[in-house]
């Protein structure tokens, strides 16, 4: 008797399960054991066993599933108003490097009015105790004449050294440790564009490599405050990073067989009155291979420059490219600054005797802003940020053709209204002293003259 018992409770045991989660099987053993039909010890024996599956299976999707896929992303609309020459004037060509929609270029010009900056969706997330995984495409890429091209942008993961995240290495196409501004999302940053003396020092903030990051857990601590203040940080780059990368910029391989490499700390730190500061410092060094084509042209002949000693003299697989730079943020609580400047070699252009030549730059910028939260308009309650910003470069840009000289002298004077976290409207004043750099080989224009330009930027960004 005592036999077909057990038999009929673990047949009925065995039927319920099949059809109940974890803890209504328990309560089944529960009441079979206040029902007498099982004994104490035999119902401990059995939620032992389940519990003992449970766990396991537990374990077994912890391992595989620590997190999940993160999908989020951003998309910029532009327009942009020239004041006075809209640039379609080819005795006096106005482009605006960092930005192609402005000017002459293919991107926009005064036939064309909307363009789409960036359109970019971001994976990423963790599997594992041991990696995180970012992978961002942008879909507003442009190639020849045509727009809205998908590019990959980032692709890395990060390998965890140690489960508390103080030590990581990061390989992968991602962007490079170097300055404030670079690191920042262009969907967090407050101006339009990034300032060229900084920005040129690596072609699209990023390039291929591996990178060591160290952060302590109370570094760590400090960048998520300043992330969920709202405060626009740069993101995680480490207290200290370094690491070796190919040099050429994002989607291009090594052509010379010669890392780059380059090392950076910063360090954040909070005062008894509660404002948060950031210092740093940044340096990297290299061989760069330049790109060469016709930079000048009449109606009959074209020139193309040379290499200081020739293709088969010391610059043949590259030029001396090193920069070491500062930075120093003091977050908007509510009033705020931001500087960087660094000072380097690169290669350039000298017009006068049609060569590259290994030549010096410096250059960098100074941005004030006032952050005013709760701002209030018909039925928004959202962040207003108006900021004033100056940059300044003497320099040379080696990722274009040619690596033509540019020397800028600009201010912006704008406003960045947030109105939700998931629409942001920012627009700014852009009057702009600085040289063309875009060639495209046309017929009676000068290239890389200089020029003064007023040009009113609007900007709607979508987040999600």
């Amino acid at each position: 008797m005592y036999l077909k018992t057990r038999m009929l409770v673990a047949a009925a045991c065995m039927t319920f399960a099949s059809l109940a989660n974890a803890d209504s099987t328990n309560d089944l053993v529960q009441a079979l054991v206040s029902k007498g039909v099982l004994t104490e010890e035999e119902g401990a024996l059995l939620t032992k066993g389940h519990n003992s599956e449970v766990e396991v299976q537990k374990k077994k999707e912890k391992k595989h599933w620590t997190g999940h896929v993160n999908i989020r992303g951003y998309v910029q609309n532009r327009s942009t108003k020239l004041f006075g020459d809209d640039g379609d004037n080819p005795a006096n060509p106005v482009d605006l490097w960092s930005d192609r929609s402005v000017g002459t270029d293919r991107s926009i010009n005064s036939d064309k009015n909307f363009l789409i900056r960036r359109a970019r969706v971001i994976i990423f997330g963790d599997w594992g105790d041991r990696l995180s995984y970012y992978i961002q495409p942008d879909f507003a890429s442009s190639t020849s004449d045509t727009g809205n091209v998908a590019q990959l942008r980032d692709a890395y993961g990060d390998v965890y050294i140690t489960k508390d995240r103080v030590h990581r290495v990061r390989v992968g196409q991602s962007k490079v440790p170097y300055g404030f501004e670079n690191l920042q999302s262009s969907s967090n940053r407050l101006s339009m564009d990034r300032v060229d003396a900084m920005n040129s020092a690596v072609r699209d903030e990023r390039d291929t490599g591996a990178f060591y990051y160290y952060t302590p857990e109370n570094v760590q601590a400090m960048f998520e405050e300043i992330s969920k203040l709202g405060l626009k940080h740069s993101g995680n780059y480490g207290m200290l990073g370094a690491g070796w990368y190919n040099g050429q910029g994002a989607n291009r391989g090594d052509s010379n067989d010669n890392w780059h490499f380059v090392a950076r700390a910063t360090y954040p730190w909070k005062t008894e009155s509660g404002q948060i500061y950031e210092a740093g410092i940044q340096g990297y060094t290299g061989d760069y291979v330049r790109t060469g084509s016709a930079y000048r042209r009449t109606a009959t002949t074209s020139t193309t420059p040379t290499l200081e000693d020739g293709n088969n003299g010391k610059y043949r697989n590259g030029f001396k490219d090193e920069r070491v730079g500062v930075s120093f943020m003091m977050y908007p609580q509510p009033f705020g600054l931001q500087a960087e400047w660094n000072w380097g070699k690169t290669p350039g252009l000298d017009i006068a005797s049609n060569t590259i030549r290994q030549e010096s730059l410096n250059g960098g910028y100074v941005q004030a802003m006032y952050k005013i939260d709760n701002f209030k308009f018909l039925d928004t309650d959202g962040t207003l940020i108006p900021f004033v910003k100056w940059q300044y470069f003497d320099g040379y840009n080696k990722a274009e053709t040619n690596a033509p000289k540019n020397q800028v002298n600009d201010w912006e004077w704008g406003v960045e209204w947030q109105i939700a976290p998931e629409v942001e409207l920012m627009a700014e004043y852009h009057h702009m002293k600085r040289n063309n750099l875009v060639t495209g080989n046309r017929a009676g224009i000068k290239d890389y003259q200089s020029f003064d330009a007023d040009a009113l930027r609007v900007q709607l960004q979508y987040n999600f």
